[in-house]
């Protein structure tokens, strides 16, 4: 028999803390103009490639006014673009542009250097612990972090 962690117990102790960082690092980040919503568009469509509206609604988990409002927004400021559909000349389709995805590459590094920022300030020993928690952590992120799933 193993001793797993009792995953109530796990949660009780860590949610406070995934709070408080979930707060700091937006709260940090926030000198980007771009909000959590718009990025997360953006990088859907450099992962799944130029979208229906309706698709990017159901997988971002909003409406279909929410995701239009949030493609208006990127629109006016270039960094995606509309087009018909090859398939369906009915349909239109969004994708990012050039400008688009420099930004989202430039926010990224942002990003990820604020995380590195908050990362360089632990010990070596919880550095390595982190390390050794890293694929459990992205196994989380990509089961219950994309609504369609």
């Amino acid at each position: 028999m193993t001793d797993r962690p009792d995953a109530l117990e796990l949660a009780q102790r860590v949610r406070p803390a995934m709070t408080s960082l979930y707060v700091a690092y937006f709260r940090n980040t926030e000198r980007s103009d771009l909000t959590g919503p718009q990025l997360s568009i953006l990088r859907r469509l450099e992962v799944e490639g130029p979208s229906r509206i309706s698709h990017i609604a159901t997988s971002e988990g909003v409406r279909m006014p929410t995701a239009s409002n949030t493609i208006n927004q990127l629109e006016k400021r270039g960094l995606v673009h509309r087009t018909r559909s090859a398939e369906d000349r009915r349909g239109v389709l969004v994708d990012l542009t050039e400008q688009g995805k420099h930004e989202l590459i430039r926010v990224g590094k942002e990003r990820t250097q604020y995380l590195a920022n908050m990362l360089d300030t632990l010990d070596d020993a919880s550095l390595q612990q982190l390390d050794a928690a890293t694929d459990a952590i992205v196994r989380l992120a990509e089961v219950y972090a994309n609504p369609e799933t």
